[in-house]
């Protein structure tokens, strides 16, 4: 029987307040989606509705900041994980002299603030007479989701063993082919990492977004969206948005939770049906020749 000692008491109490600390906002921010109040707030209680899952349901102006939210995060994606593995790649076979320098540039979008790649990528692109919009969120959220991709592939690039690739290339395989069906292979987890890392960082983007969009409605983000929402005063709708993508996540965390579960015990039971076959096989063998006369 575990001893209930002052440190177990002390470690349980932690916990218990770490997660209250995470889940109290959300019940709150999801109760106030149910509250009858003009302002998103559970305090006072004026009664139970659901009129702000109606009104965001007919919001158009949400719904297109939506689409252009996704939009961009798509497009983030497509541009920025290529350029990312390329630059890891680069960094994982470059002479050890010049190897710490190229890290640091392209680590450095990183450590830059938000705002400062923002009004930057404008200013560049305004030289070049573009005006903005969408595309130059996508390539403002790219110049910096690059460098998370990049240390994503780097880091499964330490496992990789130059020797494979080497082999293929004495074997007659292209460098093109040894690329396409040795590295890829096993750099597919951490490109769907990079990912997928790389789409949720561009939906929560707001600076870089806010500058490089323009000021017309309708190339607003989601998160510029509510930004102007709070400008002209909030309501609840907003609360029943963020209710819906939480019980998303919650509902994608625990099917994937089954999925993978469900795998394993299915691997675990060919792996017990295979090793039991085996066993019988051999048993089989043994008693043949037990049985063989001398």
């Amino acid at each position: 029987m575990k001893t209930f000692t002052f440190g177990r008491a002390l470690l349980t109490l932690y916990i218990f307040i770490f997660l209250f600390y995470l889940i109290a906002p959300l019940v709150i921010m999801g109760g106030a989606a149910f509250n009858d109040s003009r302002f998103p707030s559970i305090s006072p209680w004026v009664g139970f509705t659901d009129r702000w899952f109606v009104d965001l349901y007919n919001d158009s102006r949400l719904w297109l900041a939506v689409t252009n939210t996704v939009l961009v995060a798509v497009g983030v994606v497509i541009l920025s994980v290529p350029l990312g593995a390329a630059g890891a790649i680069l960094i994982f076979g470059i002479d050890p002299r010049f190897r710490t320098t190229i890290y640091g540039l392209m680590v450095a979008p990183i450590l830059t603030p938000g705002i400062v790649i923002g009004i930057s990528t404008f200013l560049f692109w305004r030289l070049f007479d573009a005006q903005a919009g969408l595309h130059l969120s996508v390539l403002g959220q790219s110049s910096y989701i690059a460098a998370y991709a990049m240390l994503l592939v780097l880091a499964r690039l330490q496992s990789f063993d130059r020797g494979l690739e080497e082999a293929a290339l004495d074997l007659g395989a292209s460098h093109a082919q040894a690329m396409r069906r040795v590295l890829l292979p096993h750099l597919y987890p951490a490109l769907l990492a990079s990912a997928v890392i790389g789409f949720f960082q561009s939906v929560e983007n707001f600076n870089v977004t806010l500058f490089t969009a323009g000021a017309i409605p309708s190339n607003q983000t989601l998160t510029v969206y509510i930004y102007s929402r709070f400008r002209s005063g909030i309501t609840p709708t907003i609360n029943a948005l963020a209710l819906i993508l939480i019980l998303t996540a919650l509902i994608g965390v625990l099917v994937y939770e089954f999925l993978r579960r469900r795998a394993v015990r299915v691997a675990q039971a060919e792996a017990d049906a295979a090793a039991q076959a085996e066993k019988e096989e051999l048993a089989k063998v043994s008693a043949q020749q037990t049985l063989a006369p001398a």
